[in-house]
């Protein structure tokens, strides 16, 4: 919703909008672009009488800014809908779809176009350290836009991504989420093919080999090629890993080397990112050697792995972490290149699926890889997270941030990589931590 806000700043309108419990980067962003931003939800926020009223998938009805919009009968409509309609019309539309991943995917296409000279525009669900800014409208033909299978308001249950109908897709990979719109995985899977229907007999698909779910939604019918990726494997496009902890690899396209990328990122998931990211801008136009260049120069996302201090032997890592996974994904790269020194997670299960207790078994074993886990239970936790003991002997559970940050500051005696894990603010704790610390 932040970056829509930014979009219709840059067509010209004059843009408000009403949230609750913004936090940076956004708000900063958002006060940066001119927007005005009205804390909490109330009908008089609309007494200015605005011309059309988006509505963003997390508000229903009893929420009182939508009640008034429908009471005094005010033009609304959804956010996708609303870009479809205004922006991505006549554009070329590259779209990166999947469970995870979607966020670095995104921003690493868009700055390869960028670095190509294409200026495109995009919309993500982050700030991409390349451009210092979630969305923008670009000044070409291509428009990269991180494509999410939520629904899209509570008057359209339609995924997001139908609504966007890309030139060039990448289906990351494909899992069980959002839990609470969806009851199973064939629910996701079938949204999945909805969005394979719409792209064009001309287009581009990008699918991993080795993903089972996203084999089956294709399997459904598709129209349109599509380009397989793997690593260290025999796949059309495959990565052939140089550094275990995906730092360094080549890339291949039908066993042929299109050239070696070297950057900081880290993690196997990131190479197939960045893979994918590489077919794409090849569709779009761009040799693969170009797009290796630009890679190189990539900084990654705002809260993606974002080291955020150093602290007295003490790295301090910001992630948006949101599903066992992308946890378990993120601490293998971690301890691929660290080794042996010591890893501390520190996790908010904020994320719907996993606050509704769906993953408990894979949660704990998503961390393995640290030596420690610490895990925050509030009060408003729906289920004990206690359970999370059962599989793992590494798990600490805590109902409060100071005993959190307690446990941190005994930690600190002896180094190591303390990663914070949230998809929300987490009370703070990013600064009282490093204030902590270097008290």
């Amino acid at each position: 919703m932040g970056g829509l806000a930014v979009i219709a700043r840059q067509l010209g309108h004059q843009v408000s909008g009403s949230d609750q419990n913004v936090y940076p980067p956004m708000s900063t962003q958002l006060e940066q672009q001119g927007i005005v931003l009205m804390e909490g939800y109330r009908a008089e926020n609309l007494d200015s009488k605005p011309d059309l009223v988006i509505i963003g998938n997390a508000l229903s009805r009893g929420n009182p800014e939508v009640e008034a919009v429908l009471n005094r009968g005010l033009r609304y409509v959804s956010g996708p809908q609303w870009l479809a309609e205004h922006v991505l019309q006549d554009k070329w539309v590259l779209g990166v779809a999947g469970t995870h991943g979607k966020t670095t995917t995104t921003s690493m296409l868009s700055w390869i176009l960028e670095h190509q000279g294409f200026n495109p525009g995009f919309l993500i669900g982050g700030i991409p350290l390349n451009f210092g800014i979630s969305a923008r409208l670009g000044e070409s033909d291509f428009f990269v836009i991180e494509a999410d299978e939520y629904d899209s308001a509570f008057f359209d249950k339609r995924s997001k991504f139908v609504h966007y109908r890309p030139r060039t897709a990448i289906l990351n990979n494909l899992e069980y989420d959002h839990a609470d719109i969806f009851p199973d995985l064939d629910a996701i899977k079938k949204q999945f093919h909805h969005l394979v229907r719409t792209v064009p007999g001309e287009g581009l698909i990008i699918s991993p080999e080795c993903d089972a779910n996203i084999n089956d939604v294709l399997a459904m019918g598709c129209w349109t090629p599509v380009a397989k990726t793997s690593i260290n494997s025999d796949a059309q496009w495959n990565a052939r890993l140089i550094n275990s902890d995906g730092s360094r690899f080549d890339a291949l396209l039908d066993n042929q080397a299109q050239g070696r990328v070297e950057w900081s990122l880290t993690g196997e998931h990131n190479v197939y990112n960045a893979l994918s990211a590489i077919v794409a801008a090849k569709h779009a136009g761009i040799l693969p050697k170009d797009a290796i260049a630009a890679l190189g120069q990539f900084k990654n996302v705002k809260r993606r792995m974002e080291v955020i201090a150093n602290i007295n032997g003490v790295t301090i890592y910001d992630d948006f972490a949101h599903h066992p996974t992308a946890i378990q994904t993120t601490l293998d790269g971690l301890r691929k290149q660290v080794g042996q020194e010591r890893i501390i997670a520190i996790v908010e299960p904020r994320s719907n699926t996993m606050r509704l207790g769906v993953h408990t078994k894979t949660l704990a074993e998503s961390l393995g890889h640290a030596d420690l886990a610490i895990i925050y239970q509030p009060e408003a936790m729906g289920w004990d997270l206690g359970e999370l003991k059962k599989y793992a002997g590494n798990i600490e559970i805590c109902s409060s941030l100071d005993e959190i940050i307690a446990k941190l500051k005994f930690e600190a005696r002896y180094g190591g990589h303390f990663v914070l894990m949230s998809n929300g603010s987490f009370g703070g704790i990013y600064q009282r931590l490093q204030d902590e610390l270097n008290s």
